[in-house]
């Protein structure tokens, strides 16, 4: 089993993957494969060859949804899969993020939030999970920000009921009651989505960025008194519901967070 993504030598996918599968004791490994954009048709090719499974992170959660036969409705949707299998020789692709976002999203406010304001930093695959996601959330609307306003504009447009485009990432946090960065700023370093000064004083955030120690704009944010979490909790939630869709039963989660854990202790 393998993770596709470029650069994925960050990612705990395989610690808490290979963890859930000793603890099932399925005699399969999984491991990351760093596949740069103009390498990943060949790639897909291989899997379709060797039946192999796994996930898939930034950048290739689109197109790998492209390259699938069939999609699940909630793929076809976002239009992204971070899940894929071969079945009867076909390519078949789901997008766990989504119902990972809710639960983290869950465990962080406790609660379903009504008539919520997010902001949305990003515009790819990650970020229309995120905005298919709090469809769920009643009377939820987003502002939507990414580096590409025509990119932005273009993700808005399947959502045109309850989205709009900021045109900075201030504007999208304007009296937003959750912020989401949906963006891999601060994968490789400190760098921050947005000024931590910029939320609304009561704004809760979610960064989908996971890292050793947290992210810095998370512990900046907690530093300020926000309600903050980084993308690990998403992390263990879409990859327990990856992990049913292979295999048909849940995972043991408390090893996939025992793996987590240990991999992200200073």
């Amino acid at each position: 089993m393998v993770l596709l993504g470029h650069p994925v030598a960050h990612s705990l996918s395989p610690a808490i993957q290979n963890a859930a599968l000793k603890r099932a004791g399925l005699p399969i490994t999984y491991e990351a494969v760093d596949v740069p954009p103009p390498e990943l048709g060949a790639r897909i090719a291989w899997c379709l060859s060797e039946r192999v499974a796994g996930n898939v992170t930034v950048p290739h959660k689109e197109a790998v949804a492209d390259a699938c036969s069939s999609l699940t409705p909630v793929a076809k949707r976002a239009a992204a899969a971070n899940v894929f299998w071969v079945e009867r020789g076909a390519l078949m692709g789901d997008n766990t993020d989504v119902p990972g976002f809710l639960d983290a999203a869950a465990t962080l406010l406790g609660e379903v939030p009504v008539d919520a304001r997010v902001a949305v930093l990003g515009a790819g695959g990650s970020a229309a999970a995120v905005l298919l996601a709090i469809t769920q959330w009643p009377g939820a609307r987003a502002r939507v920000w990414a580096r590409s306003l025509d990119r932005a504009a273009a993700l808005c447009s399947r959502f045109p009921d309850m989205t709009s485009v900021a045109a900075t990432p201030h504007e999208a946090a304007r009296d937003a009651t959750i912020v989401v960065n949906a963006t891999p700023i601060g994968l490789t370093d400190d760098s921050m989505p947005l000024d931590p000064s910029a939320l609304p004083p009561t704004a809760a955030a979610i960064d989908l960025v996971y890292r050793r120690a947290g992210t810095a704009w998370v512990r900046a944010l907690r530093a300020r008194n926000h309600v903050a979490t980084d993308g690990l909790p998403m992390l263990i939630a879409q990859g327990a519901l990856a992990f049913k869709r292979w295999f048909g039963f849940e995972p043991d989660k408390s090893a996939m967070w025992d793996a987590a854990r240990a991999h992200t202790r200073d």
